[in-house]
């Protein structure tokens, strides 16, 4: 697949230090084209490992992993690192079962110096690093390479303050700014980066000092410094970069991040600096393809794709169950003018671009700061609105503190959507949606919903705007929708009910989300075989449906529960709950994500490796009916 001069004898980073900067230019074109190559076929995070390459190759020219620390925020941007670190020839088989993943993975190459695939986390991370060179007594360089809109983060600004704190030496921060997170960068320190980015009088400043310092001769020794000092002094006085320098870091910036030369330059006088030090580097997300260029927030996370239109290969013959979403709040919105929308970066991916259009008053993009979007919530709540969060399973994780105490305690109606919950595929464990059922389960007076299809789905955000009797959470995958006809018009569902989908008498199926579906595949299969089984669409985990339970549970020696979740504390347990509750002898087998994380790949591949696909789920069950035992407490 490489058809390159210089890349193909490349293999560790030991091997770009014998290059001139020339040779580094030509091989960042040939990284690019290779990248573009690998990702057009197997998928995954384009503009942001494009706008790196340079960055890369300066940091591996310059300093010396694995004992110099590079710790990258987040993962996306890593590919460069990845092929320049000993898996050129493994970048192939990038995302897919088996292969190498599509961020830095600890337990994957000794040059990862931690793992990474939610933001904000770098600085953090490396300051630890730090201390602990410092306890040992080493000198090993420690780095971060933290993007624009990671570094607005609130992790990201607690690791800026403890560190300008600890003033440790050979502590370096690479801010990568391109404008963009996944969506458009928001909020006022994005507005503070670009301005000391476009400001003019340091542009013309920096262009005239430059031109003086180019017409004194290189032994010109003291004139050469002063104006070099000079030229320093003016910026400060010019540029706003007072910020960093308060919070206690040297600032150098801000810097062409393409320009292999300056980077070059700038790493290797970072020794000669004393204390933390960020520079500022600006890039182009998306930097040599030109579909990327123009269009960053659909190439940051792809599926494959053709390289000569920029054209996704796979066609989808339903829509995806975001757009419905979008386009199903923006319906409610228009007849009701107290909801919002909240998101954190996550405009785009979680199908709210059309009600951010329709509606720019009512729409809040906070940033990669999800704790405070779910505050941000409870007090729009608190003042009489209807806050609907919208935010990938994944990453609402990191708000649970919030969820519990500022929702959840005041008994705020704010309405959690998660998207991407359950298995999301190859952007594998960092990014599986697999413990939402759980987590949010432990929340008191938390109402908890997961539609089987996108009718059921529509129906639940009805209820959604409608329910005003404290915190209430809607789940669905990512992906293509089932292509079911949505009713109309849309009817509410009621609180706390489930629905049979299936009858039998052999045993039953609860079901929740979309493997509703899959358990009526499986009671199909079963069925081709001669055993009736009921199935049961619960779509409530709380309030749940005790008495549908109780009812199709009568007279059966063993029922199953299948969830896309893990099982510890999730739908499982509180349908175990429920028949224990009653003395009941029924045997309850849960049927979901053991007690481990589930590595990348296809989603259908990790379904069958989990045991959730349907064929599955059918021989599990003819299993545990042959060897149900009435006095086994269950699976």
């Amino acid at each position: 697949m490489e058809n390159t001069s210089i890349l193909k004898n490349i293999d560790t980073p030991a091997d770009i230090k014998r290059l001139s900067v020339a040779e580094l230019e030509i091989l960042a074109e040939e990284i690019r084209k290779y990248i573009v190559e690998i990702v057009s076929h197997r998928g995954g995070h384009l503009a942001s490992s494009l706008g790196t390459v340079e960055i890369t190759l300066a940091l591996h020219y310059i300093f010396n992993s694995p004992s110099d620390k590079i710790v990258w925020d987040v993962g996306h941007q890593s590919y460069t690192h990845k092929i320049l670190t000993g898996r050129r020839k493994a970048f192939e088989s990038l995302r897919t079962r088996g292969g190498i993943s599509g961020f830095p993975n600890i337990h994957e190459n000794i040059h990862d110096s931690f793992g990474v695939g939610h933001a904000c986390t770098a600085i953090s991370a490396a300051l630890g690093f730090a201390v602990a060179r410092d306890l040992r007594g080493e000198d090993n360089f420690v780095i971060s390479v933290v993007g624009d809109g990671a570094i607005s983060g609130g992790l990201s600004q607690e690791g800026i303050n403890h560190a300008g704190h600890l003033k440790k030496n050979k502590f370096v921060i690479i801010l990568n700014d391109n404008e963009m997170s996944i969506s458009r960068n928001v909020g006022a320190l994005a507005k503070y980066l670009t301005k000391i980015t476009t400001k003019k009088p340091y542009l013309q400043l920096e262009s005239d000092v430059w031109e003086l310092l180019g017409k004194i001769p290189a032994h010109g020794g003291k004139v050469r410094k002063l104006a070099s000092r000079i030229k320093e002094s003016i910026k400060n006085l010019v540029v706003p970069t007072i910020l960093f320098e308060e919070l206690g870091f040297r600032y150098l910036g801000p810097l062409n991040g393409h320009d292999l030369s300056e980077l070059v330059d700038t790493f290797s006088h970072l020794h000669q600096l004393p204390g933390p030090v960020l520079v500022h580097v600006i890039t182009t997300k998306g930097k040599g393809y030109h579909f990327a260029e123009k269009d960053a927030e659909k190439f940051h996370g792809i599926g494959s794709f053709y390289k000569a239109t920029g054209n996704s290969k796979s066609v989808s013959k339903t829509e995806k169950y975001s757009k419905i979403f979008g386009r199903t709040l923006s319906d409610l919105a228009r007849k009701d003018d107290k909801i919002v929308a909240i998101t954190a970066a996550m405009k785009e991916g979680t199908g709210l671009s059309c009600f951010a259009k329709e509606f720019p008053d009512r729409f809040f993009d906070v940033g990669i700061s999800e704790p405070h979007a779910v505050t941000f919530a409870a007090g729009l709540a608190k003042e009489g609105y209807k806050p609907f969060v919208v935010i990938y399973s994944t990453f609402l994780q990191r708000s649970f503190d919030q969820i519990l105490h500022d929702v959840a305690l005041q008994r705020l109606p704010v309405r959690f959507v998660l998207d991407r919950a359950g298995i999301v595929g190859e952007d594998g464990p960092t990014h599986h949606g697999n413990f939402d059922l759980s987590y949010m389960s432990l929340v008191p007076g938390m109402t908890i919903m997961a539609p089987a299809d996108e009718n059921d789905m529509c129906r639940m955000l009805y209820s959604m705007a409608l329910h005003d009797a404290g915190p209430v959470m809607l789940r669905f995958p990512r992906g293509s929708a089932e292509g079911i006809v949505i009713e109309e018009p849309v009817l509410p569902v009621e609180i706390g009910k489930g629905t049979v989908l299936r009858n039998g008498d052999a045993s039953v199926i609860f079901a929740i989300g979309v493997m509703a579906g899959t358990a009526v595949s499986a009671a199909d299969i079963l069925s081709d075989k001669g055993i009736k089984i009921q199935v049961v669409n619960s779509r409530f985990v709380k309030p749940i449906d005790r008495t549908l339970i109780n009812e199709a549970s009568k007279g059966k020696k063993t029922v199953f529960t299948l969830e896309e979740n893990v099982i510890n504390g999730g739908f499982g347990d509180a349908v175990r709950e429920v028949l224990s509750s009653g003395r009941s002898r029924v045997r309850v087998v849960k049927l979901g994500i053991r007690d481990k994380f589930v590595p990348h790949g296809i989603r259908e591949e990790l379904l069958e490796e989990t045991g959730l696909d349907a064929v599955s789920v059918a021989e599990t069950i003819m299993k545990e009916l042959d060897s149900a035992d009435p006095a086994d407490g269950g699976g």
